[in-house]
Protein backbone atom coordinates (compact mmCIF):
# COMPACT_ATOMS: atom_id res chain seq x y z
CA UNK A 1 0.00 0.00 0.00
CA UNK A 2 1.33 3.56 -1.13
CA UNK A 3 2.25 6.27 2.13
CA UNK A 4 1.53 9.68 1.63
CA UNK A 5 2.42 12.31 4.35
CA UNK A 6 0.15 15.16 4.84
CA UNK A 7 1.13 18.29 6.33
CA UNK A 8 -1.36 20.35 6.86
CA UNK A 9 -3.14 22.50 9.89
CA UNK A 10 -6.62 23.16 8.81
CA UNK A 11 -8.62 20.50 9.44
CA UNK A 12 -11.20 20.89 7.02
CA UNK A 13 -8.52 20.59 4.29
CA UNK A 14 -7.47 17.73 6.15
CA UNK A 15 -10.95 15.99 6.05
CA UNK A 16 -11.31 16.99 2.09
CA UNK A 17 -7.89 15.95 1.00
CA UNK A 18 -8.88 11.79 3.04
CA UNK A 19 -12.50 11.67 1.35
CA UNK A 20 -10.89 12.48 -2.03
CA UNK A 21 -8.00 9.94 -1.63
CA UNK A 22 -10.00 7.08 -0.29
CA UNK A 23 -10.52 5.38 -3.57
CA UNK A 24 -6.92 5.17 -4.20
CA UNK A 25 -6.50 3.14 -1.06
CA UNK A 26 -3.57 4.28 0.04
CA UNK A 27 -2.31 4.90 3.55
CA UNK A 28 -2.39 8.47 4.76
CA UNK A 29 -0.36 9.91 7.61
CA UNK A 30 -1.28 13.17 8.40
CA UNK A 31 0.48 16.42 10.62
CA UNK A 32 -0.39 19.60 11.72
CA UNK A 33 2.55 21.37 11.85
CA UNK A 34 6.03 21.42 9.59
CA UNK A 35 8.36 20.26 12.45
CA UNK A 36 6.18 17.63 13.28
CA UNK A 37 6.20 16.25 9.46
CA UNK A 38 9.72 16.46 8.86
CA UNK A 39 9.87 14.19 12.45
CA UNK A 40 7.59 12.11 10.71
CA UNK A 41 9.49 11.72 7.59
CA UNK A 42 12.79 10.72 9.34
CA UNK A 43 11.16 7.61 10.56
CA UNK A 44 9.29 6.50 8.08
CA UNK A 45 9.31 6.03 4.23
CA UNK A 46 6.40 7.92 2.52
CA UNK A 47 5.83 7.70 -1.35
CA UNK A 48 4.43 11.41 -1.46
CA UNK A 49 4.41 14.60 0.65
CA UNK A 50 1.58 16.36 0.18
CA UNK A 51 2.77 19.83 1.81
CA UNK A 52 0.17 23.19 2.68
CA UNK A 53 2.91 26.26 2.34
CA UNK A 54 0.92 28.54 4.77
CA UNK A 55 1.86 26.72 7.51
CA UNK A 56 1.97 28.30 11.34
CA UNK A 57 5.58 29.17 12.79
CA UNK A 58 7.78 27.17 10.02
CA UNK A 59 5.87 27.74 6.49
CA UNK A 60 5.72 25.12 3.59
CA UNK A 61 8.78 26.62 1.65
CA UNK A 62 11.35 25.99 5.35
CA UNK A 63 10.16 22.36 5.05
CA UNK A 64 10.54 21.47 2.04
CA UNK A 65 14.40 22.66 2.02
CA UNK A 66 14.13 20.48 5.25
CA UNK A 67 12.73 17.45 3.29
CA UNK A 68 15.10 17.83 0.84
CA UNK A 69 17.96 17.84 2.98
CA UNK A 70 17.13 14.06 4.29
CA UNK A 71 18.37 11.19 3.18
CA UNK A 72 15.05 9.33 2.63
CA UNK A 73 13.12 12.29 1.42
CA UNK A 74 15.74 14.02 -0.89
CA UNK A 75 14.43 12.01 -4.21
CA UNK A 76 10.20 11.67 -2.76
CA UNK A 77 7.87 13.88 -4.57
CA UNK A 78 6.37 16.63 -2.34
CA UNK A 79 3.48 18.56 -3.91
CA UNK A 80 2.43 22.00 -2.44
CA UNK A 81 -1.28 22.69 -1.65
CA UNK A 82 -1.68 26.29 -1.35
CA UNK A 83 -4.05 29.30 -1.81
CA UNK A 84 -1.20 31.52 -3.21
CA UNK A 85 -2.38 31.78 -6.68
CA UNK A 86 -0.46 34.89 -7.98
CA UNK A 87 1.62 34.84 -11.03
CA UNK A 88 5.00 33.78 -10.15
CA UNK A 89 3.82 31.66 -6.65
CA UNK A 90 4.21 28.13 -9.34
CA UNK A 91 7.32 29.16 -10.38
CA UNK A 92 8.49 29.42 -6.88
CA UNK A 93 7.24 26.91 -5.70
CA UNK A 94 9.23 24.32 -8.21
CA UNK A 95 12.13 26.57 -7.87
CA UNK A 96 11.91 26.07 -3.89
CA UNK A 97 12.07 22.10 -4.29
CA UNK A 98 8.26 21.08 -4.57
CA UNK A 99 7.54 18.50 -7.37
CA UNK A 100 4.26 19.86 -8.19
CA UNK A 101 2.03 22.57 -6.85
CA UNK A 102 -1.89 22.43 -6.52
CA UNK A 103 -4.17 25.44 -5.85
CA UNK A 104 -6.59 25.70 -3.04
CA UNK A 105 -9.16 25.40 -3.07
CA UNK A 106 -9.30 22.03 -4.11
CA UNK A 107 -10.27 20.51 -7.77
CA UNK A 108 -11.78 17.06 -6.87
CA UNK A 109 -11.71 16.22 -10.43
CA UNK A 110 -8.43 16.55 -11.31
CA UNK A 111 -6.54 16.39 -7.08
CA UNK A 112 -7.12 12.75 -7.35
CA UNK A 113 -5.35 12.12 -11.04
CA UNK A 114 -2.66 14.19 -9.95
CA UNK A 115 -1.99 12.76 -7.11
CA UNK A 116 -2.23 9.05 -8.62
CA UNK A 117 0.22 10.31 -11.19
CA UNK A 118 3.07 10.33 -8.49
CA UNK A 119 2.53 7.07 -6.60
Amino acid sequence: MKRILVIEDNPDNLLLVRMLLSPLKVHLVEATDGPSGIAMARVEPFDLILLDIQLPGMDGYQVVKALRALPGTAGTPIMAITSYAMTGDRERALLEGFTEYIEKPINPETFTGTVAAFI
